[in-house]
């Protein structure tokens, strides 16, 4: 069966993808601010020897800055949340002890709020970035006071330096431990979507 429907819900992810993953890519955090909500990706070109080879054409991680208040049933005025999300994303990089900023570009793409999810989840699927598949935790905040007994994560494992991450769980997990899931998640074969 060749069925083919443009205006598809897939097909209308896979185009937001598409149109993001056109623009070039910019240093991480963008040098001018900007408005709107949307999806980003992020891809690392350093000589951390687990993340070889990705470049600008794979992401390392898939995000998405959804508008505050949304989860509230909220429409709030327009800001720069998809601008501050990579703004945080950089202080975690810089934190890091074995990764520096400057090996780091991005692309963002600002959508309705009704395509962010949608863009987002096709891209992670697509690509399976690194950062969302592997080695999770990267886009945590410190957690609350309720909340210091979850363990510590896979990104805080292989990328020590947040301030708050040697108070959590450690997780039984050495950072050898981690590039190994790394290395066994690049040798599997691509889905090709």
């Amino acid at each position: 069966m060749r069925d083919y429907n443009p205006l598809s819900v897939d097909e209308l992810g896979r185009n937001a993808a598409r149109a993001l993953m056109e623009y070039p890519a910019d240093t991480l955090p963008p040098g001018e601010v900007f408005e709107g909500d949307g999806v980003y990706t992020l891809h690392y070109t350093g000589a951390f020897a687990a993340y070889a080879g990705l470049g600008v054409d794979v992401p390392i991680y898939v995000g998405k800055a959804d508008p505050p208040g949304r989860r509230q049933g909220r429409t709030p005025a327009s800001t720069n949340v998809l601008h501050s999300r990579l703004q945080e994303h950089a202080g975690s990089i810089e934190s890091a002890n074995n990764l520096e900023l400057a090996d780091f570009r991005c692309r963002w793409l600002v959508l309705d709020p009704v395509w962010i999810g949608l863009t987002e989840q096709v891209l992670i699927a697509q690509y399976q970035p690194i950062w969302n598949v592997v080695v999770d935790g990267f886009g945590n905040h410190a957690p609350g006071a309720g909340r210091r007994n979850q363990r510590r994560s896979r990104w805080d494992t292989l990328h020590p330096g947040r301030e708050w991450a040697p108070n959590l769980q450690d997780r039984g997990e050495t950072a050898a431990d981690v590039i190994a899931a790394i290395e066994a998640h690049r040798e599997r074969p691509a889905t090709g979507n």
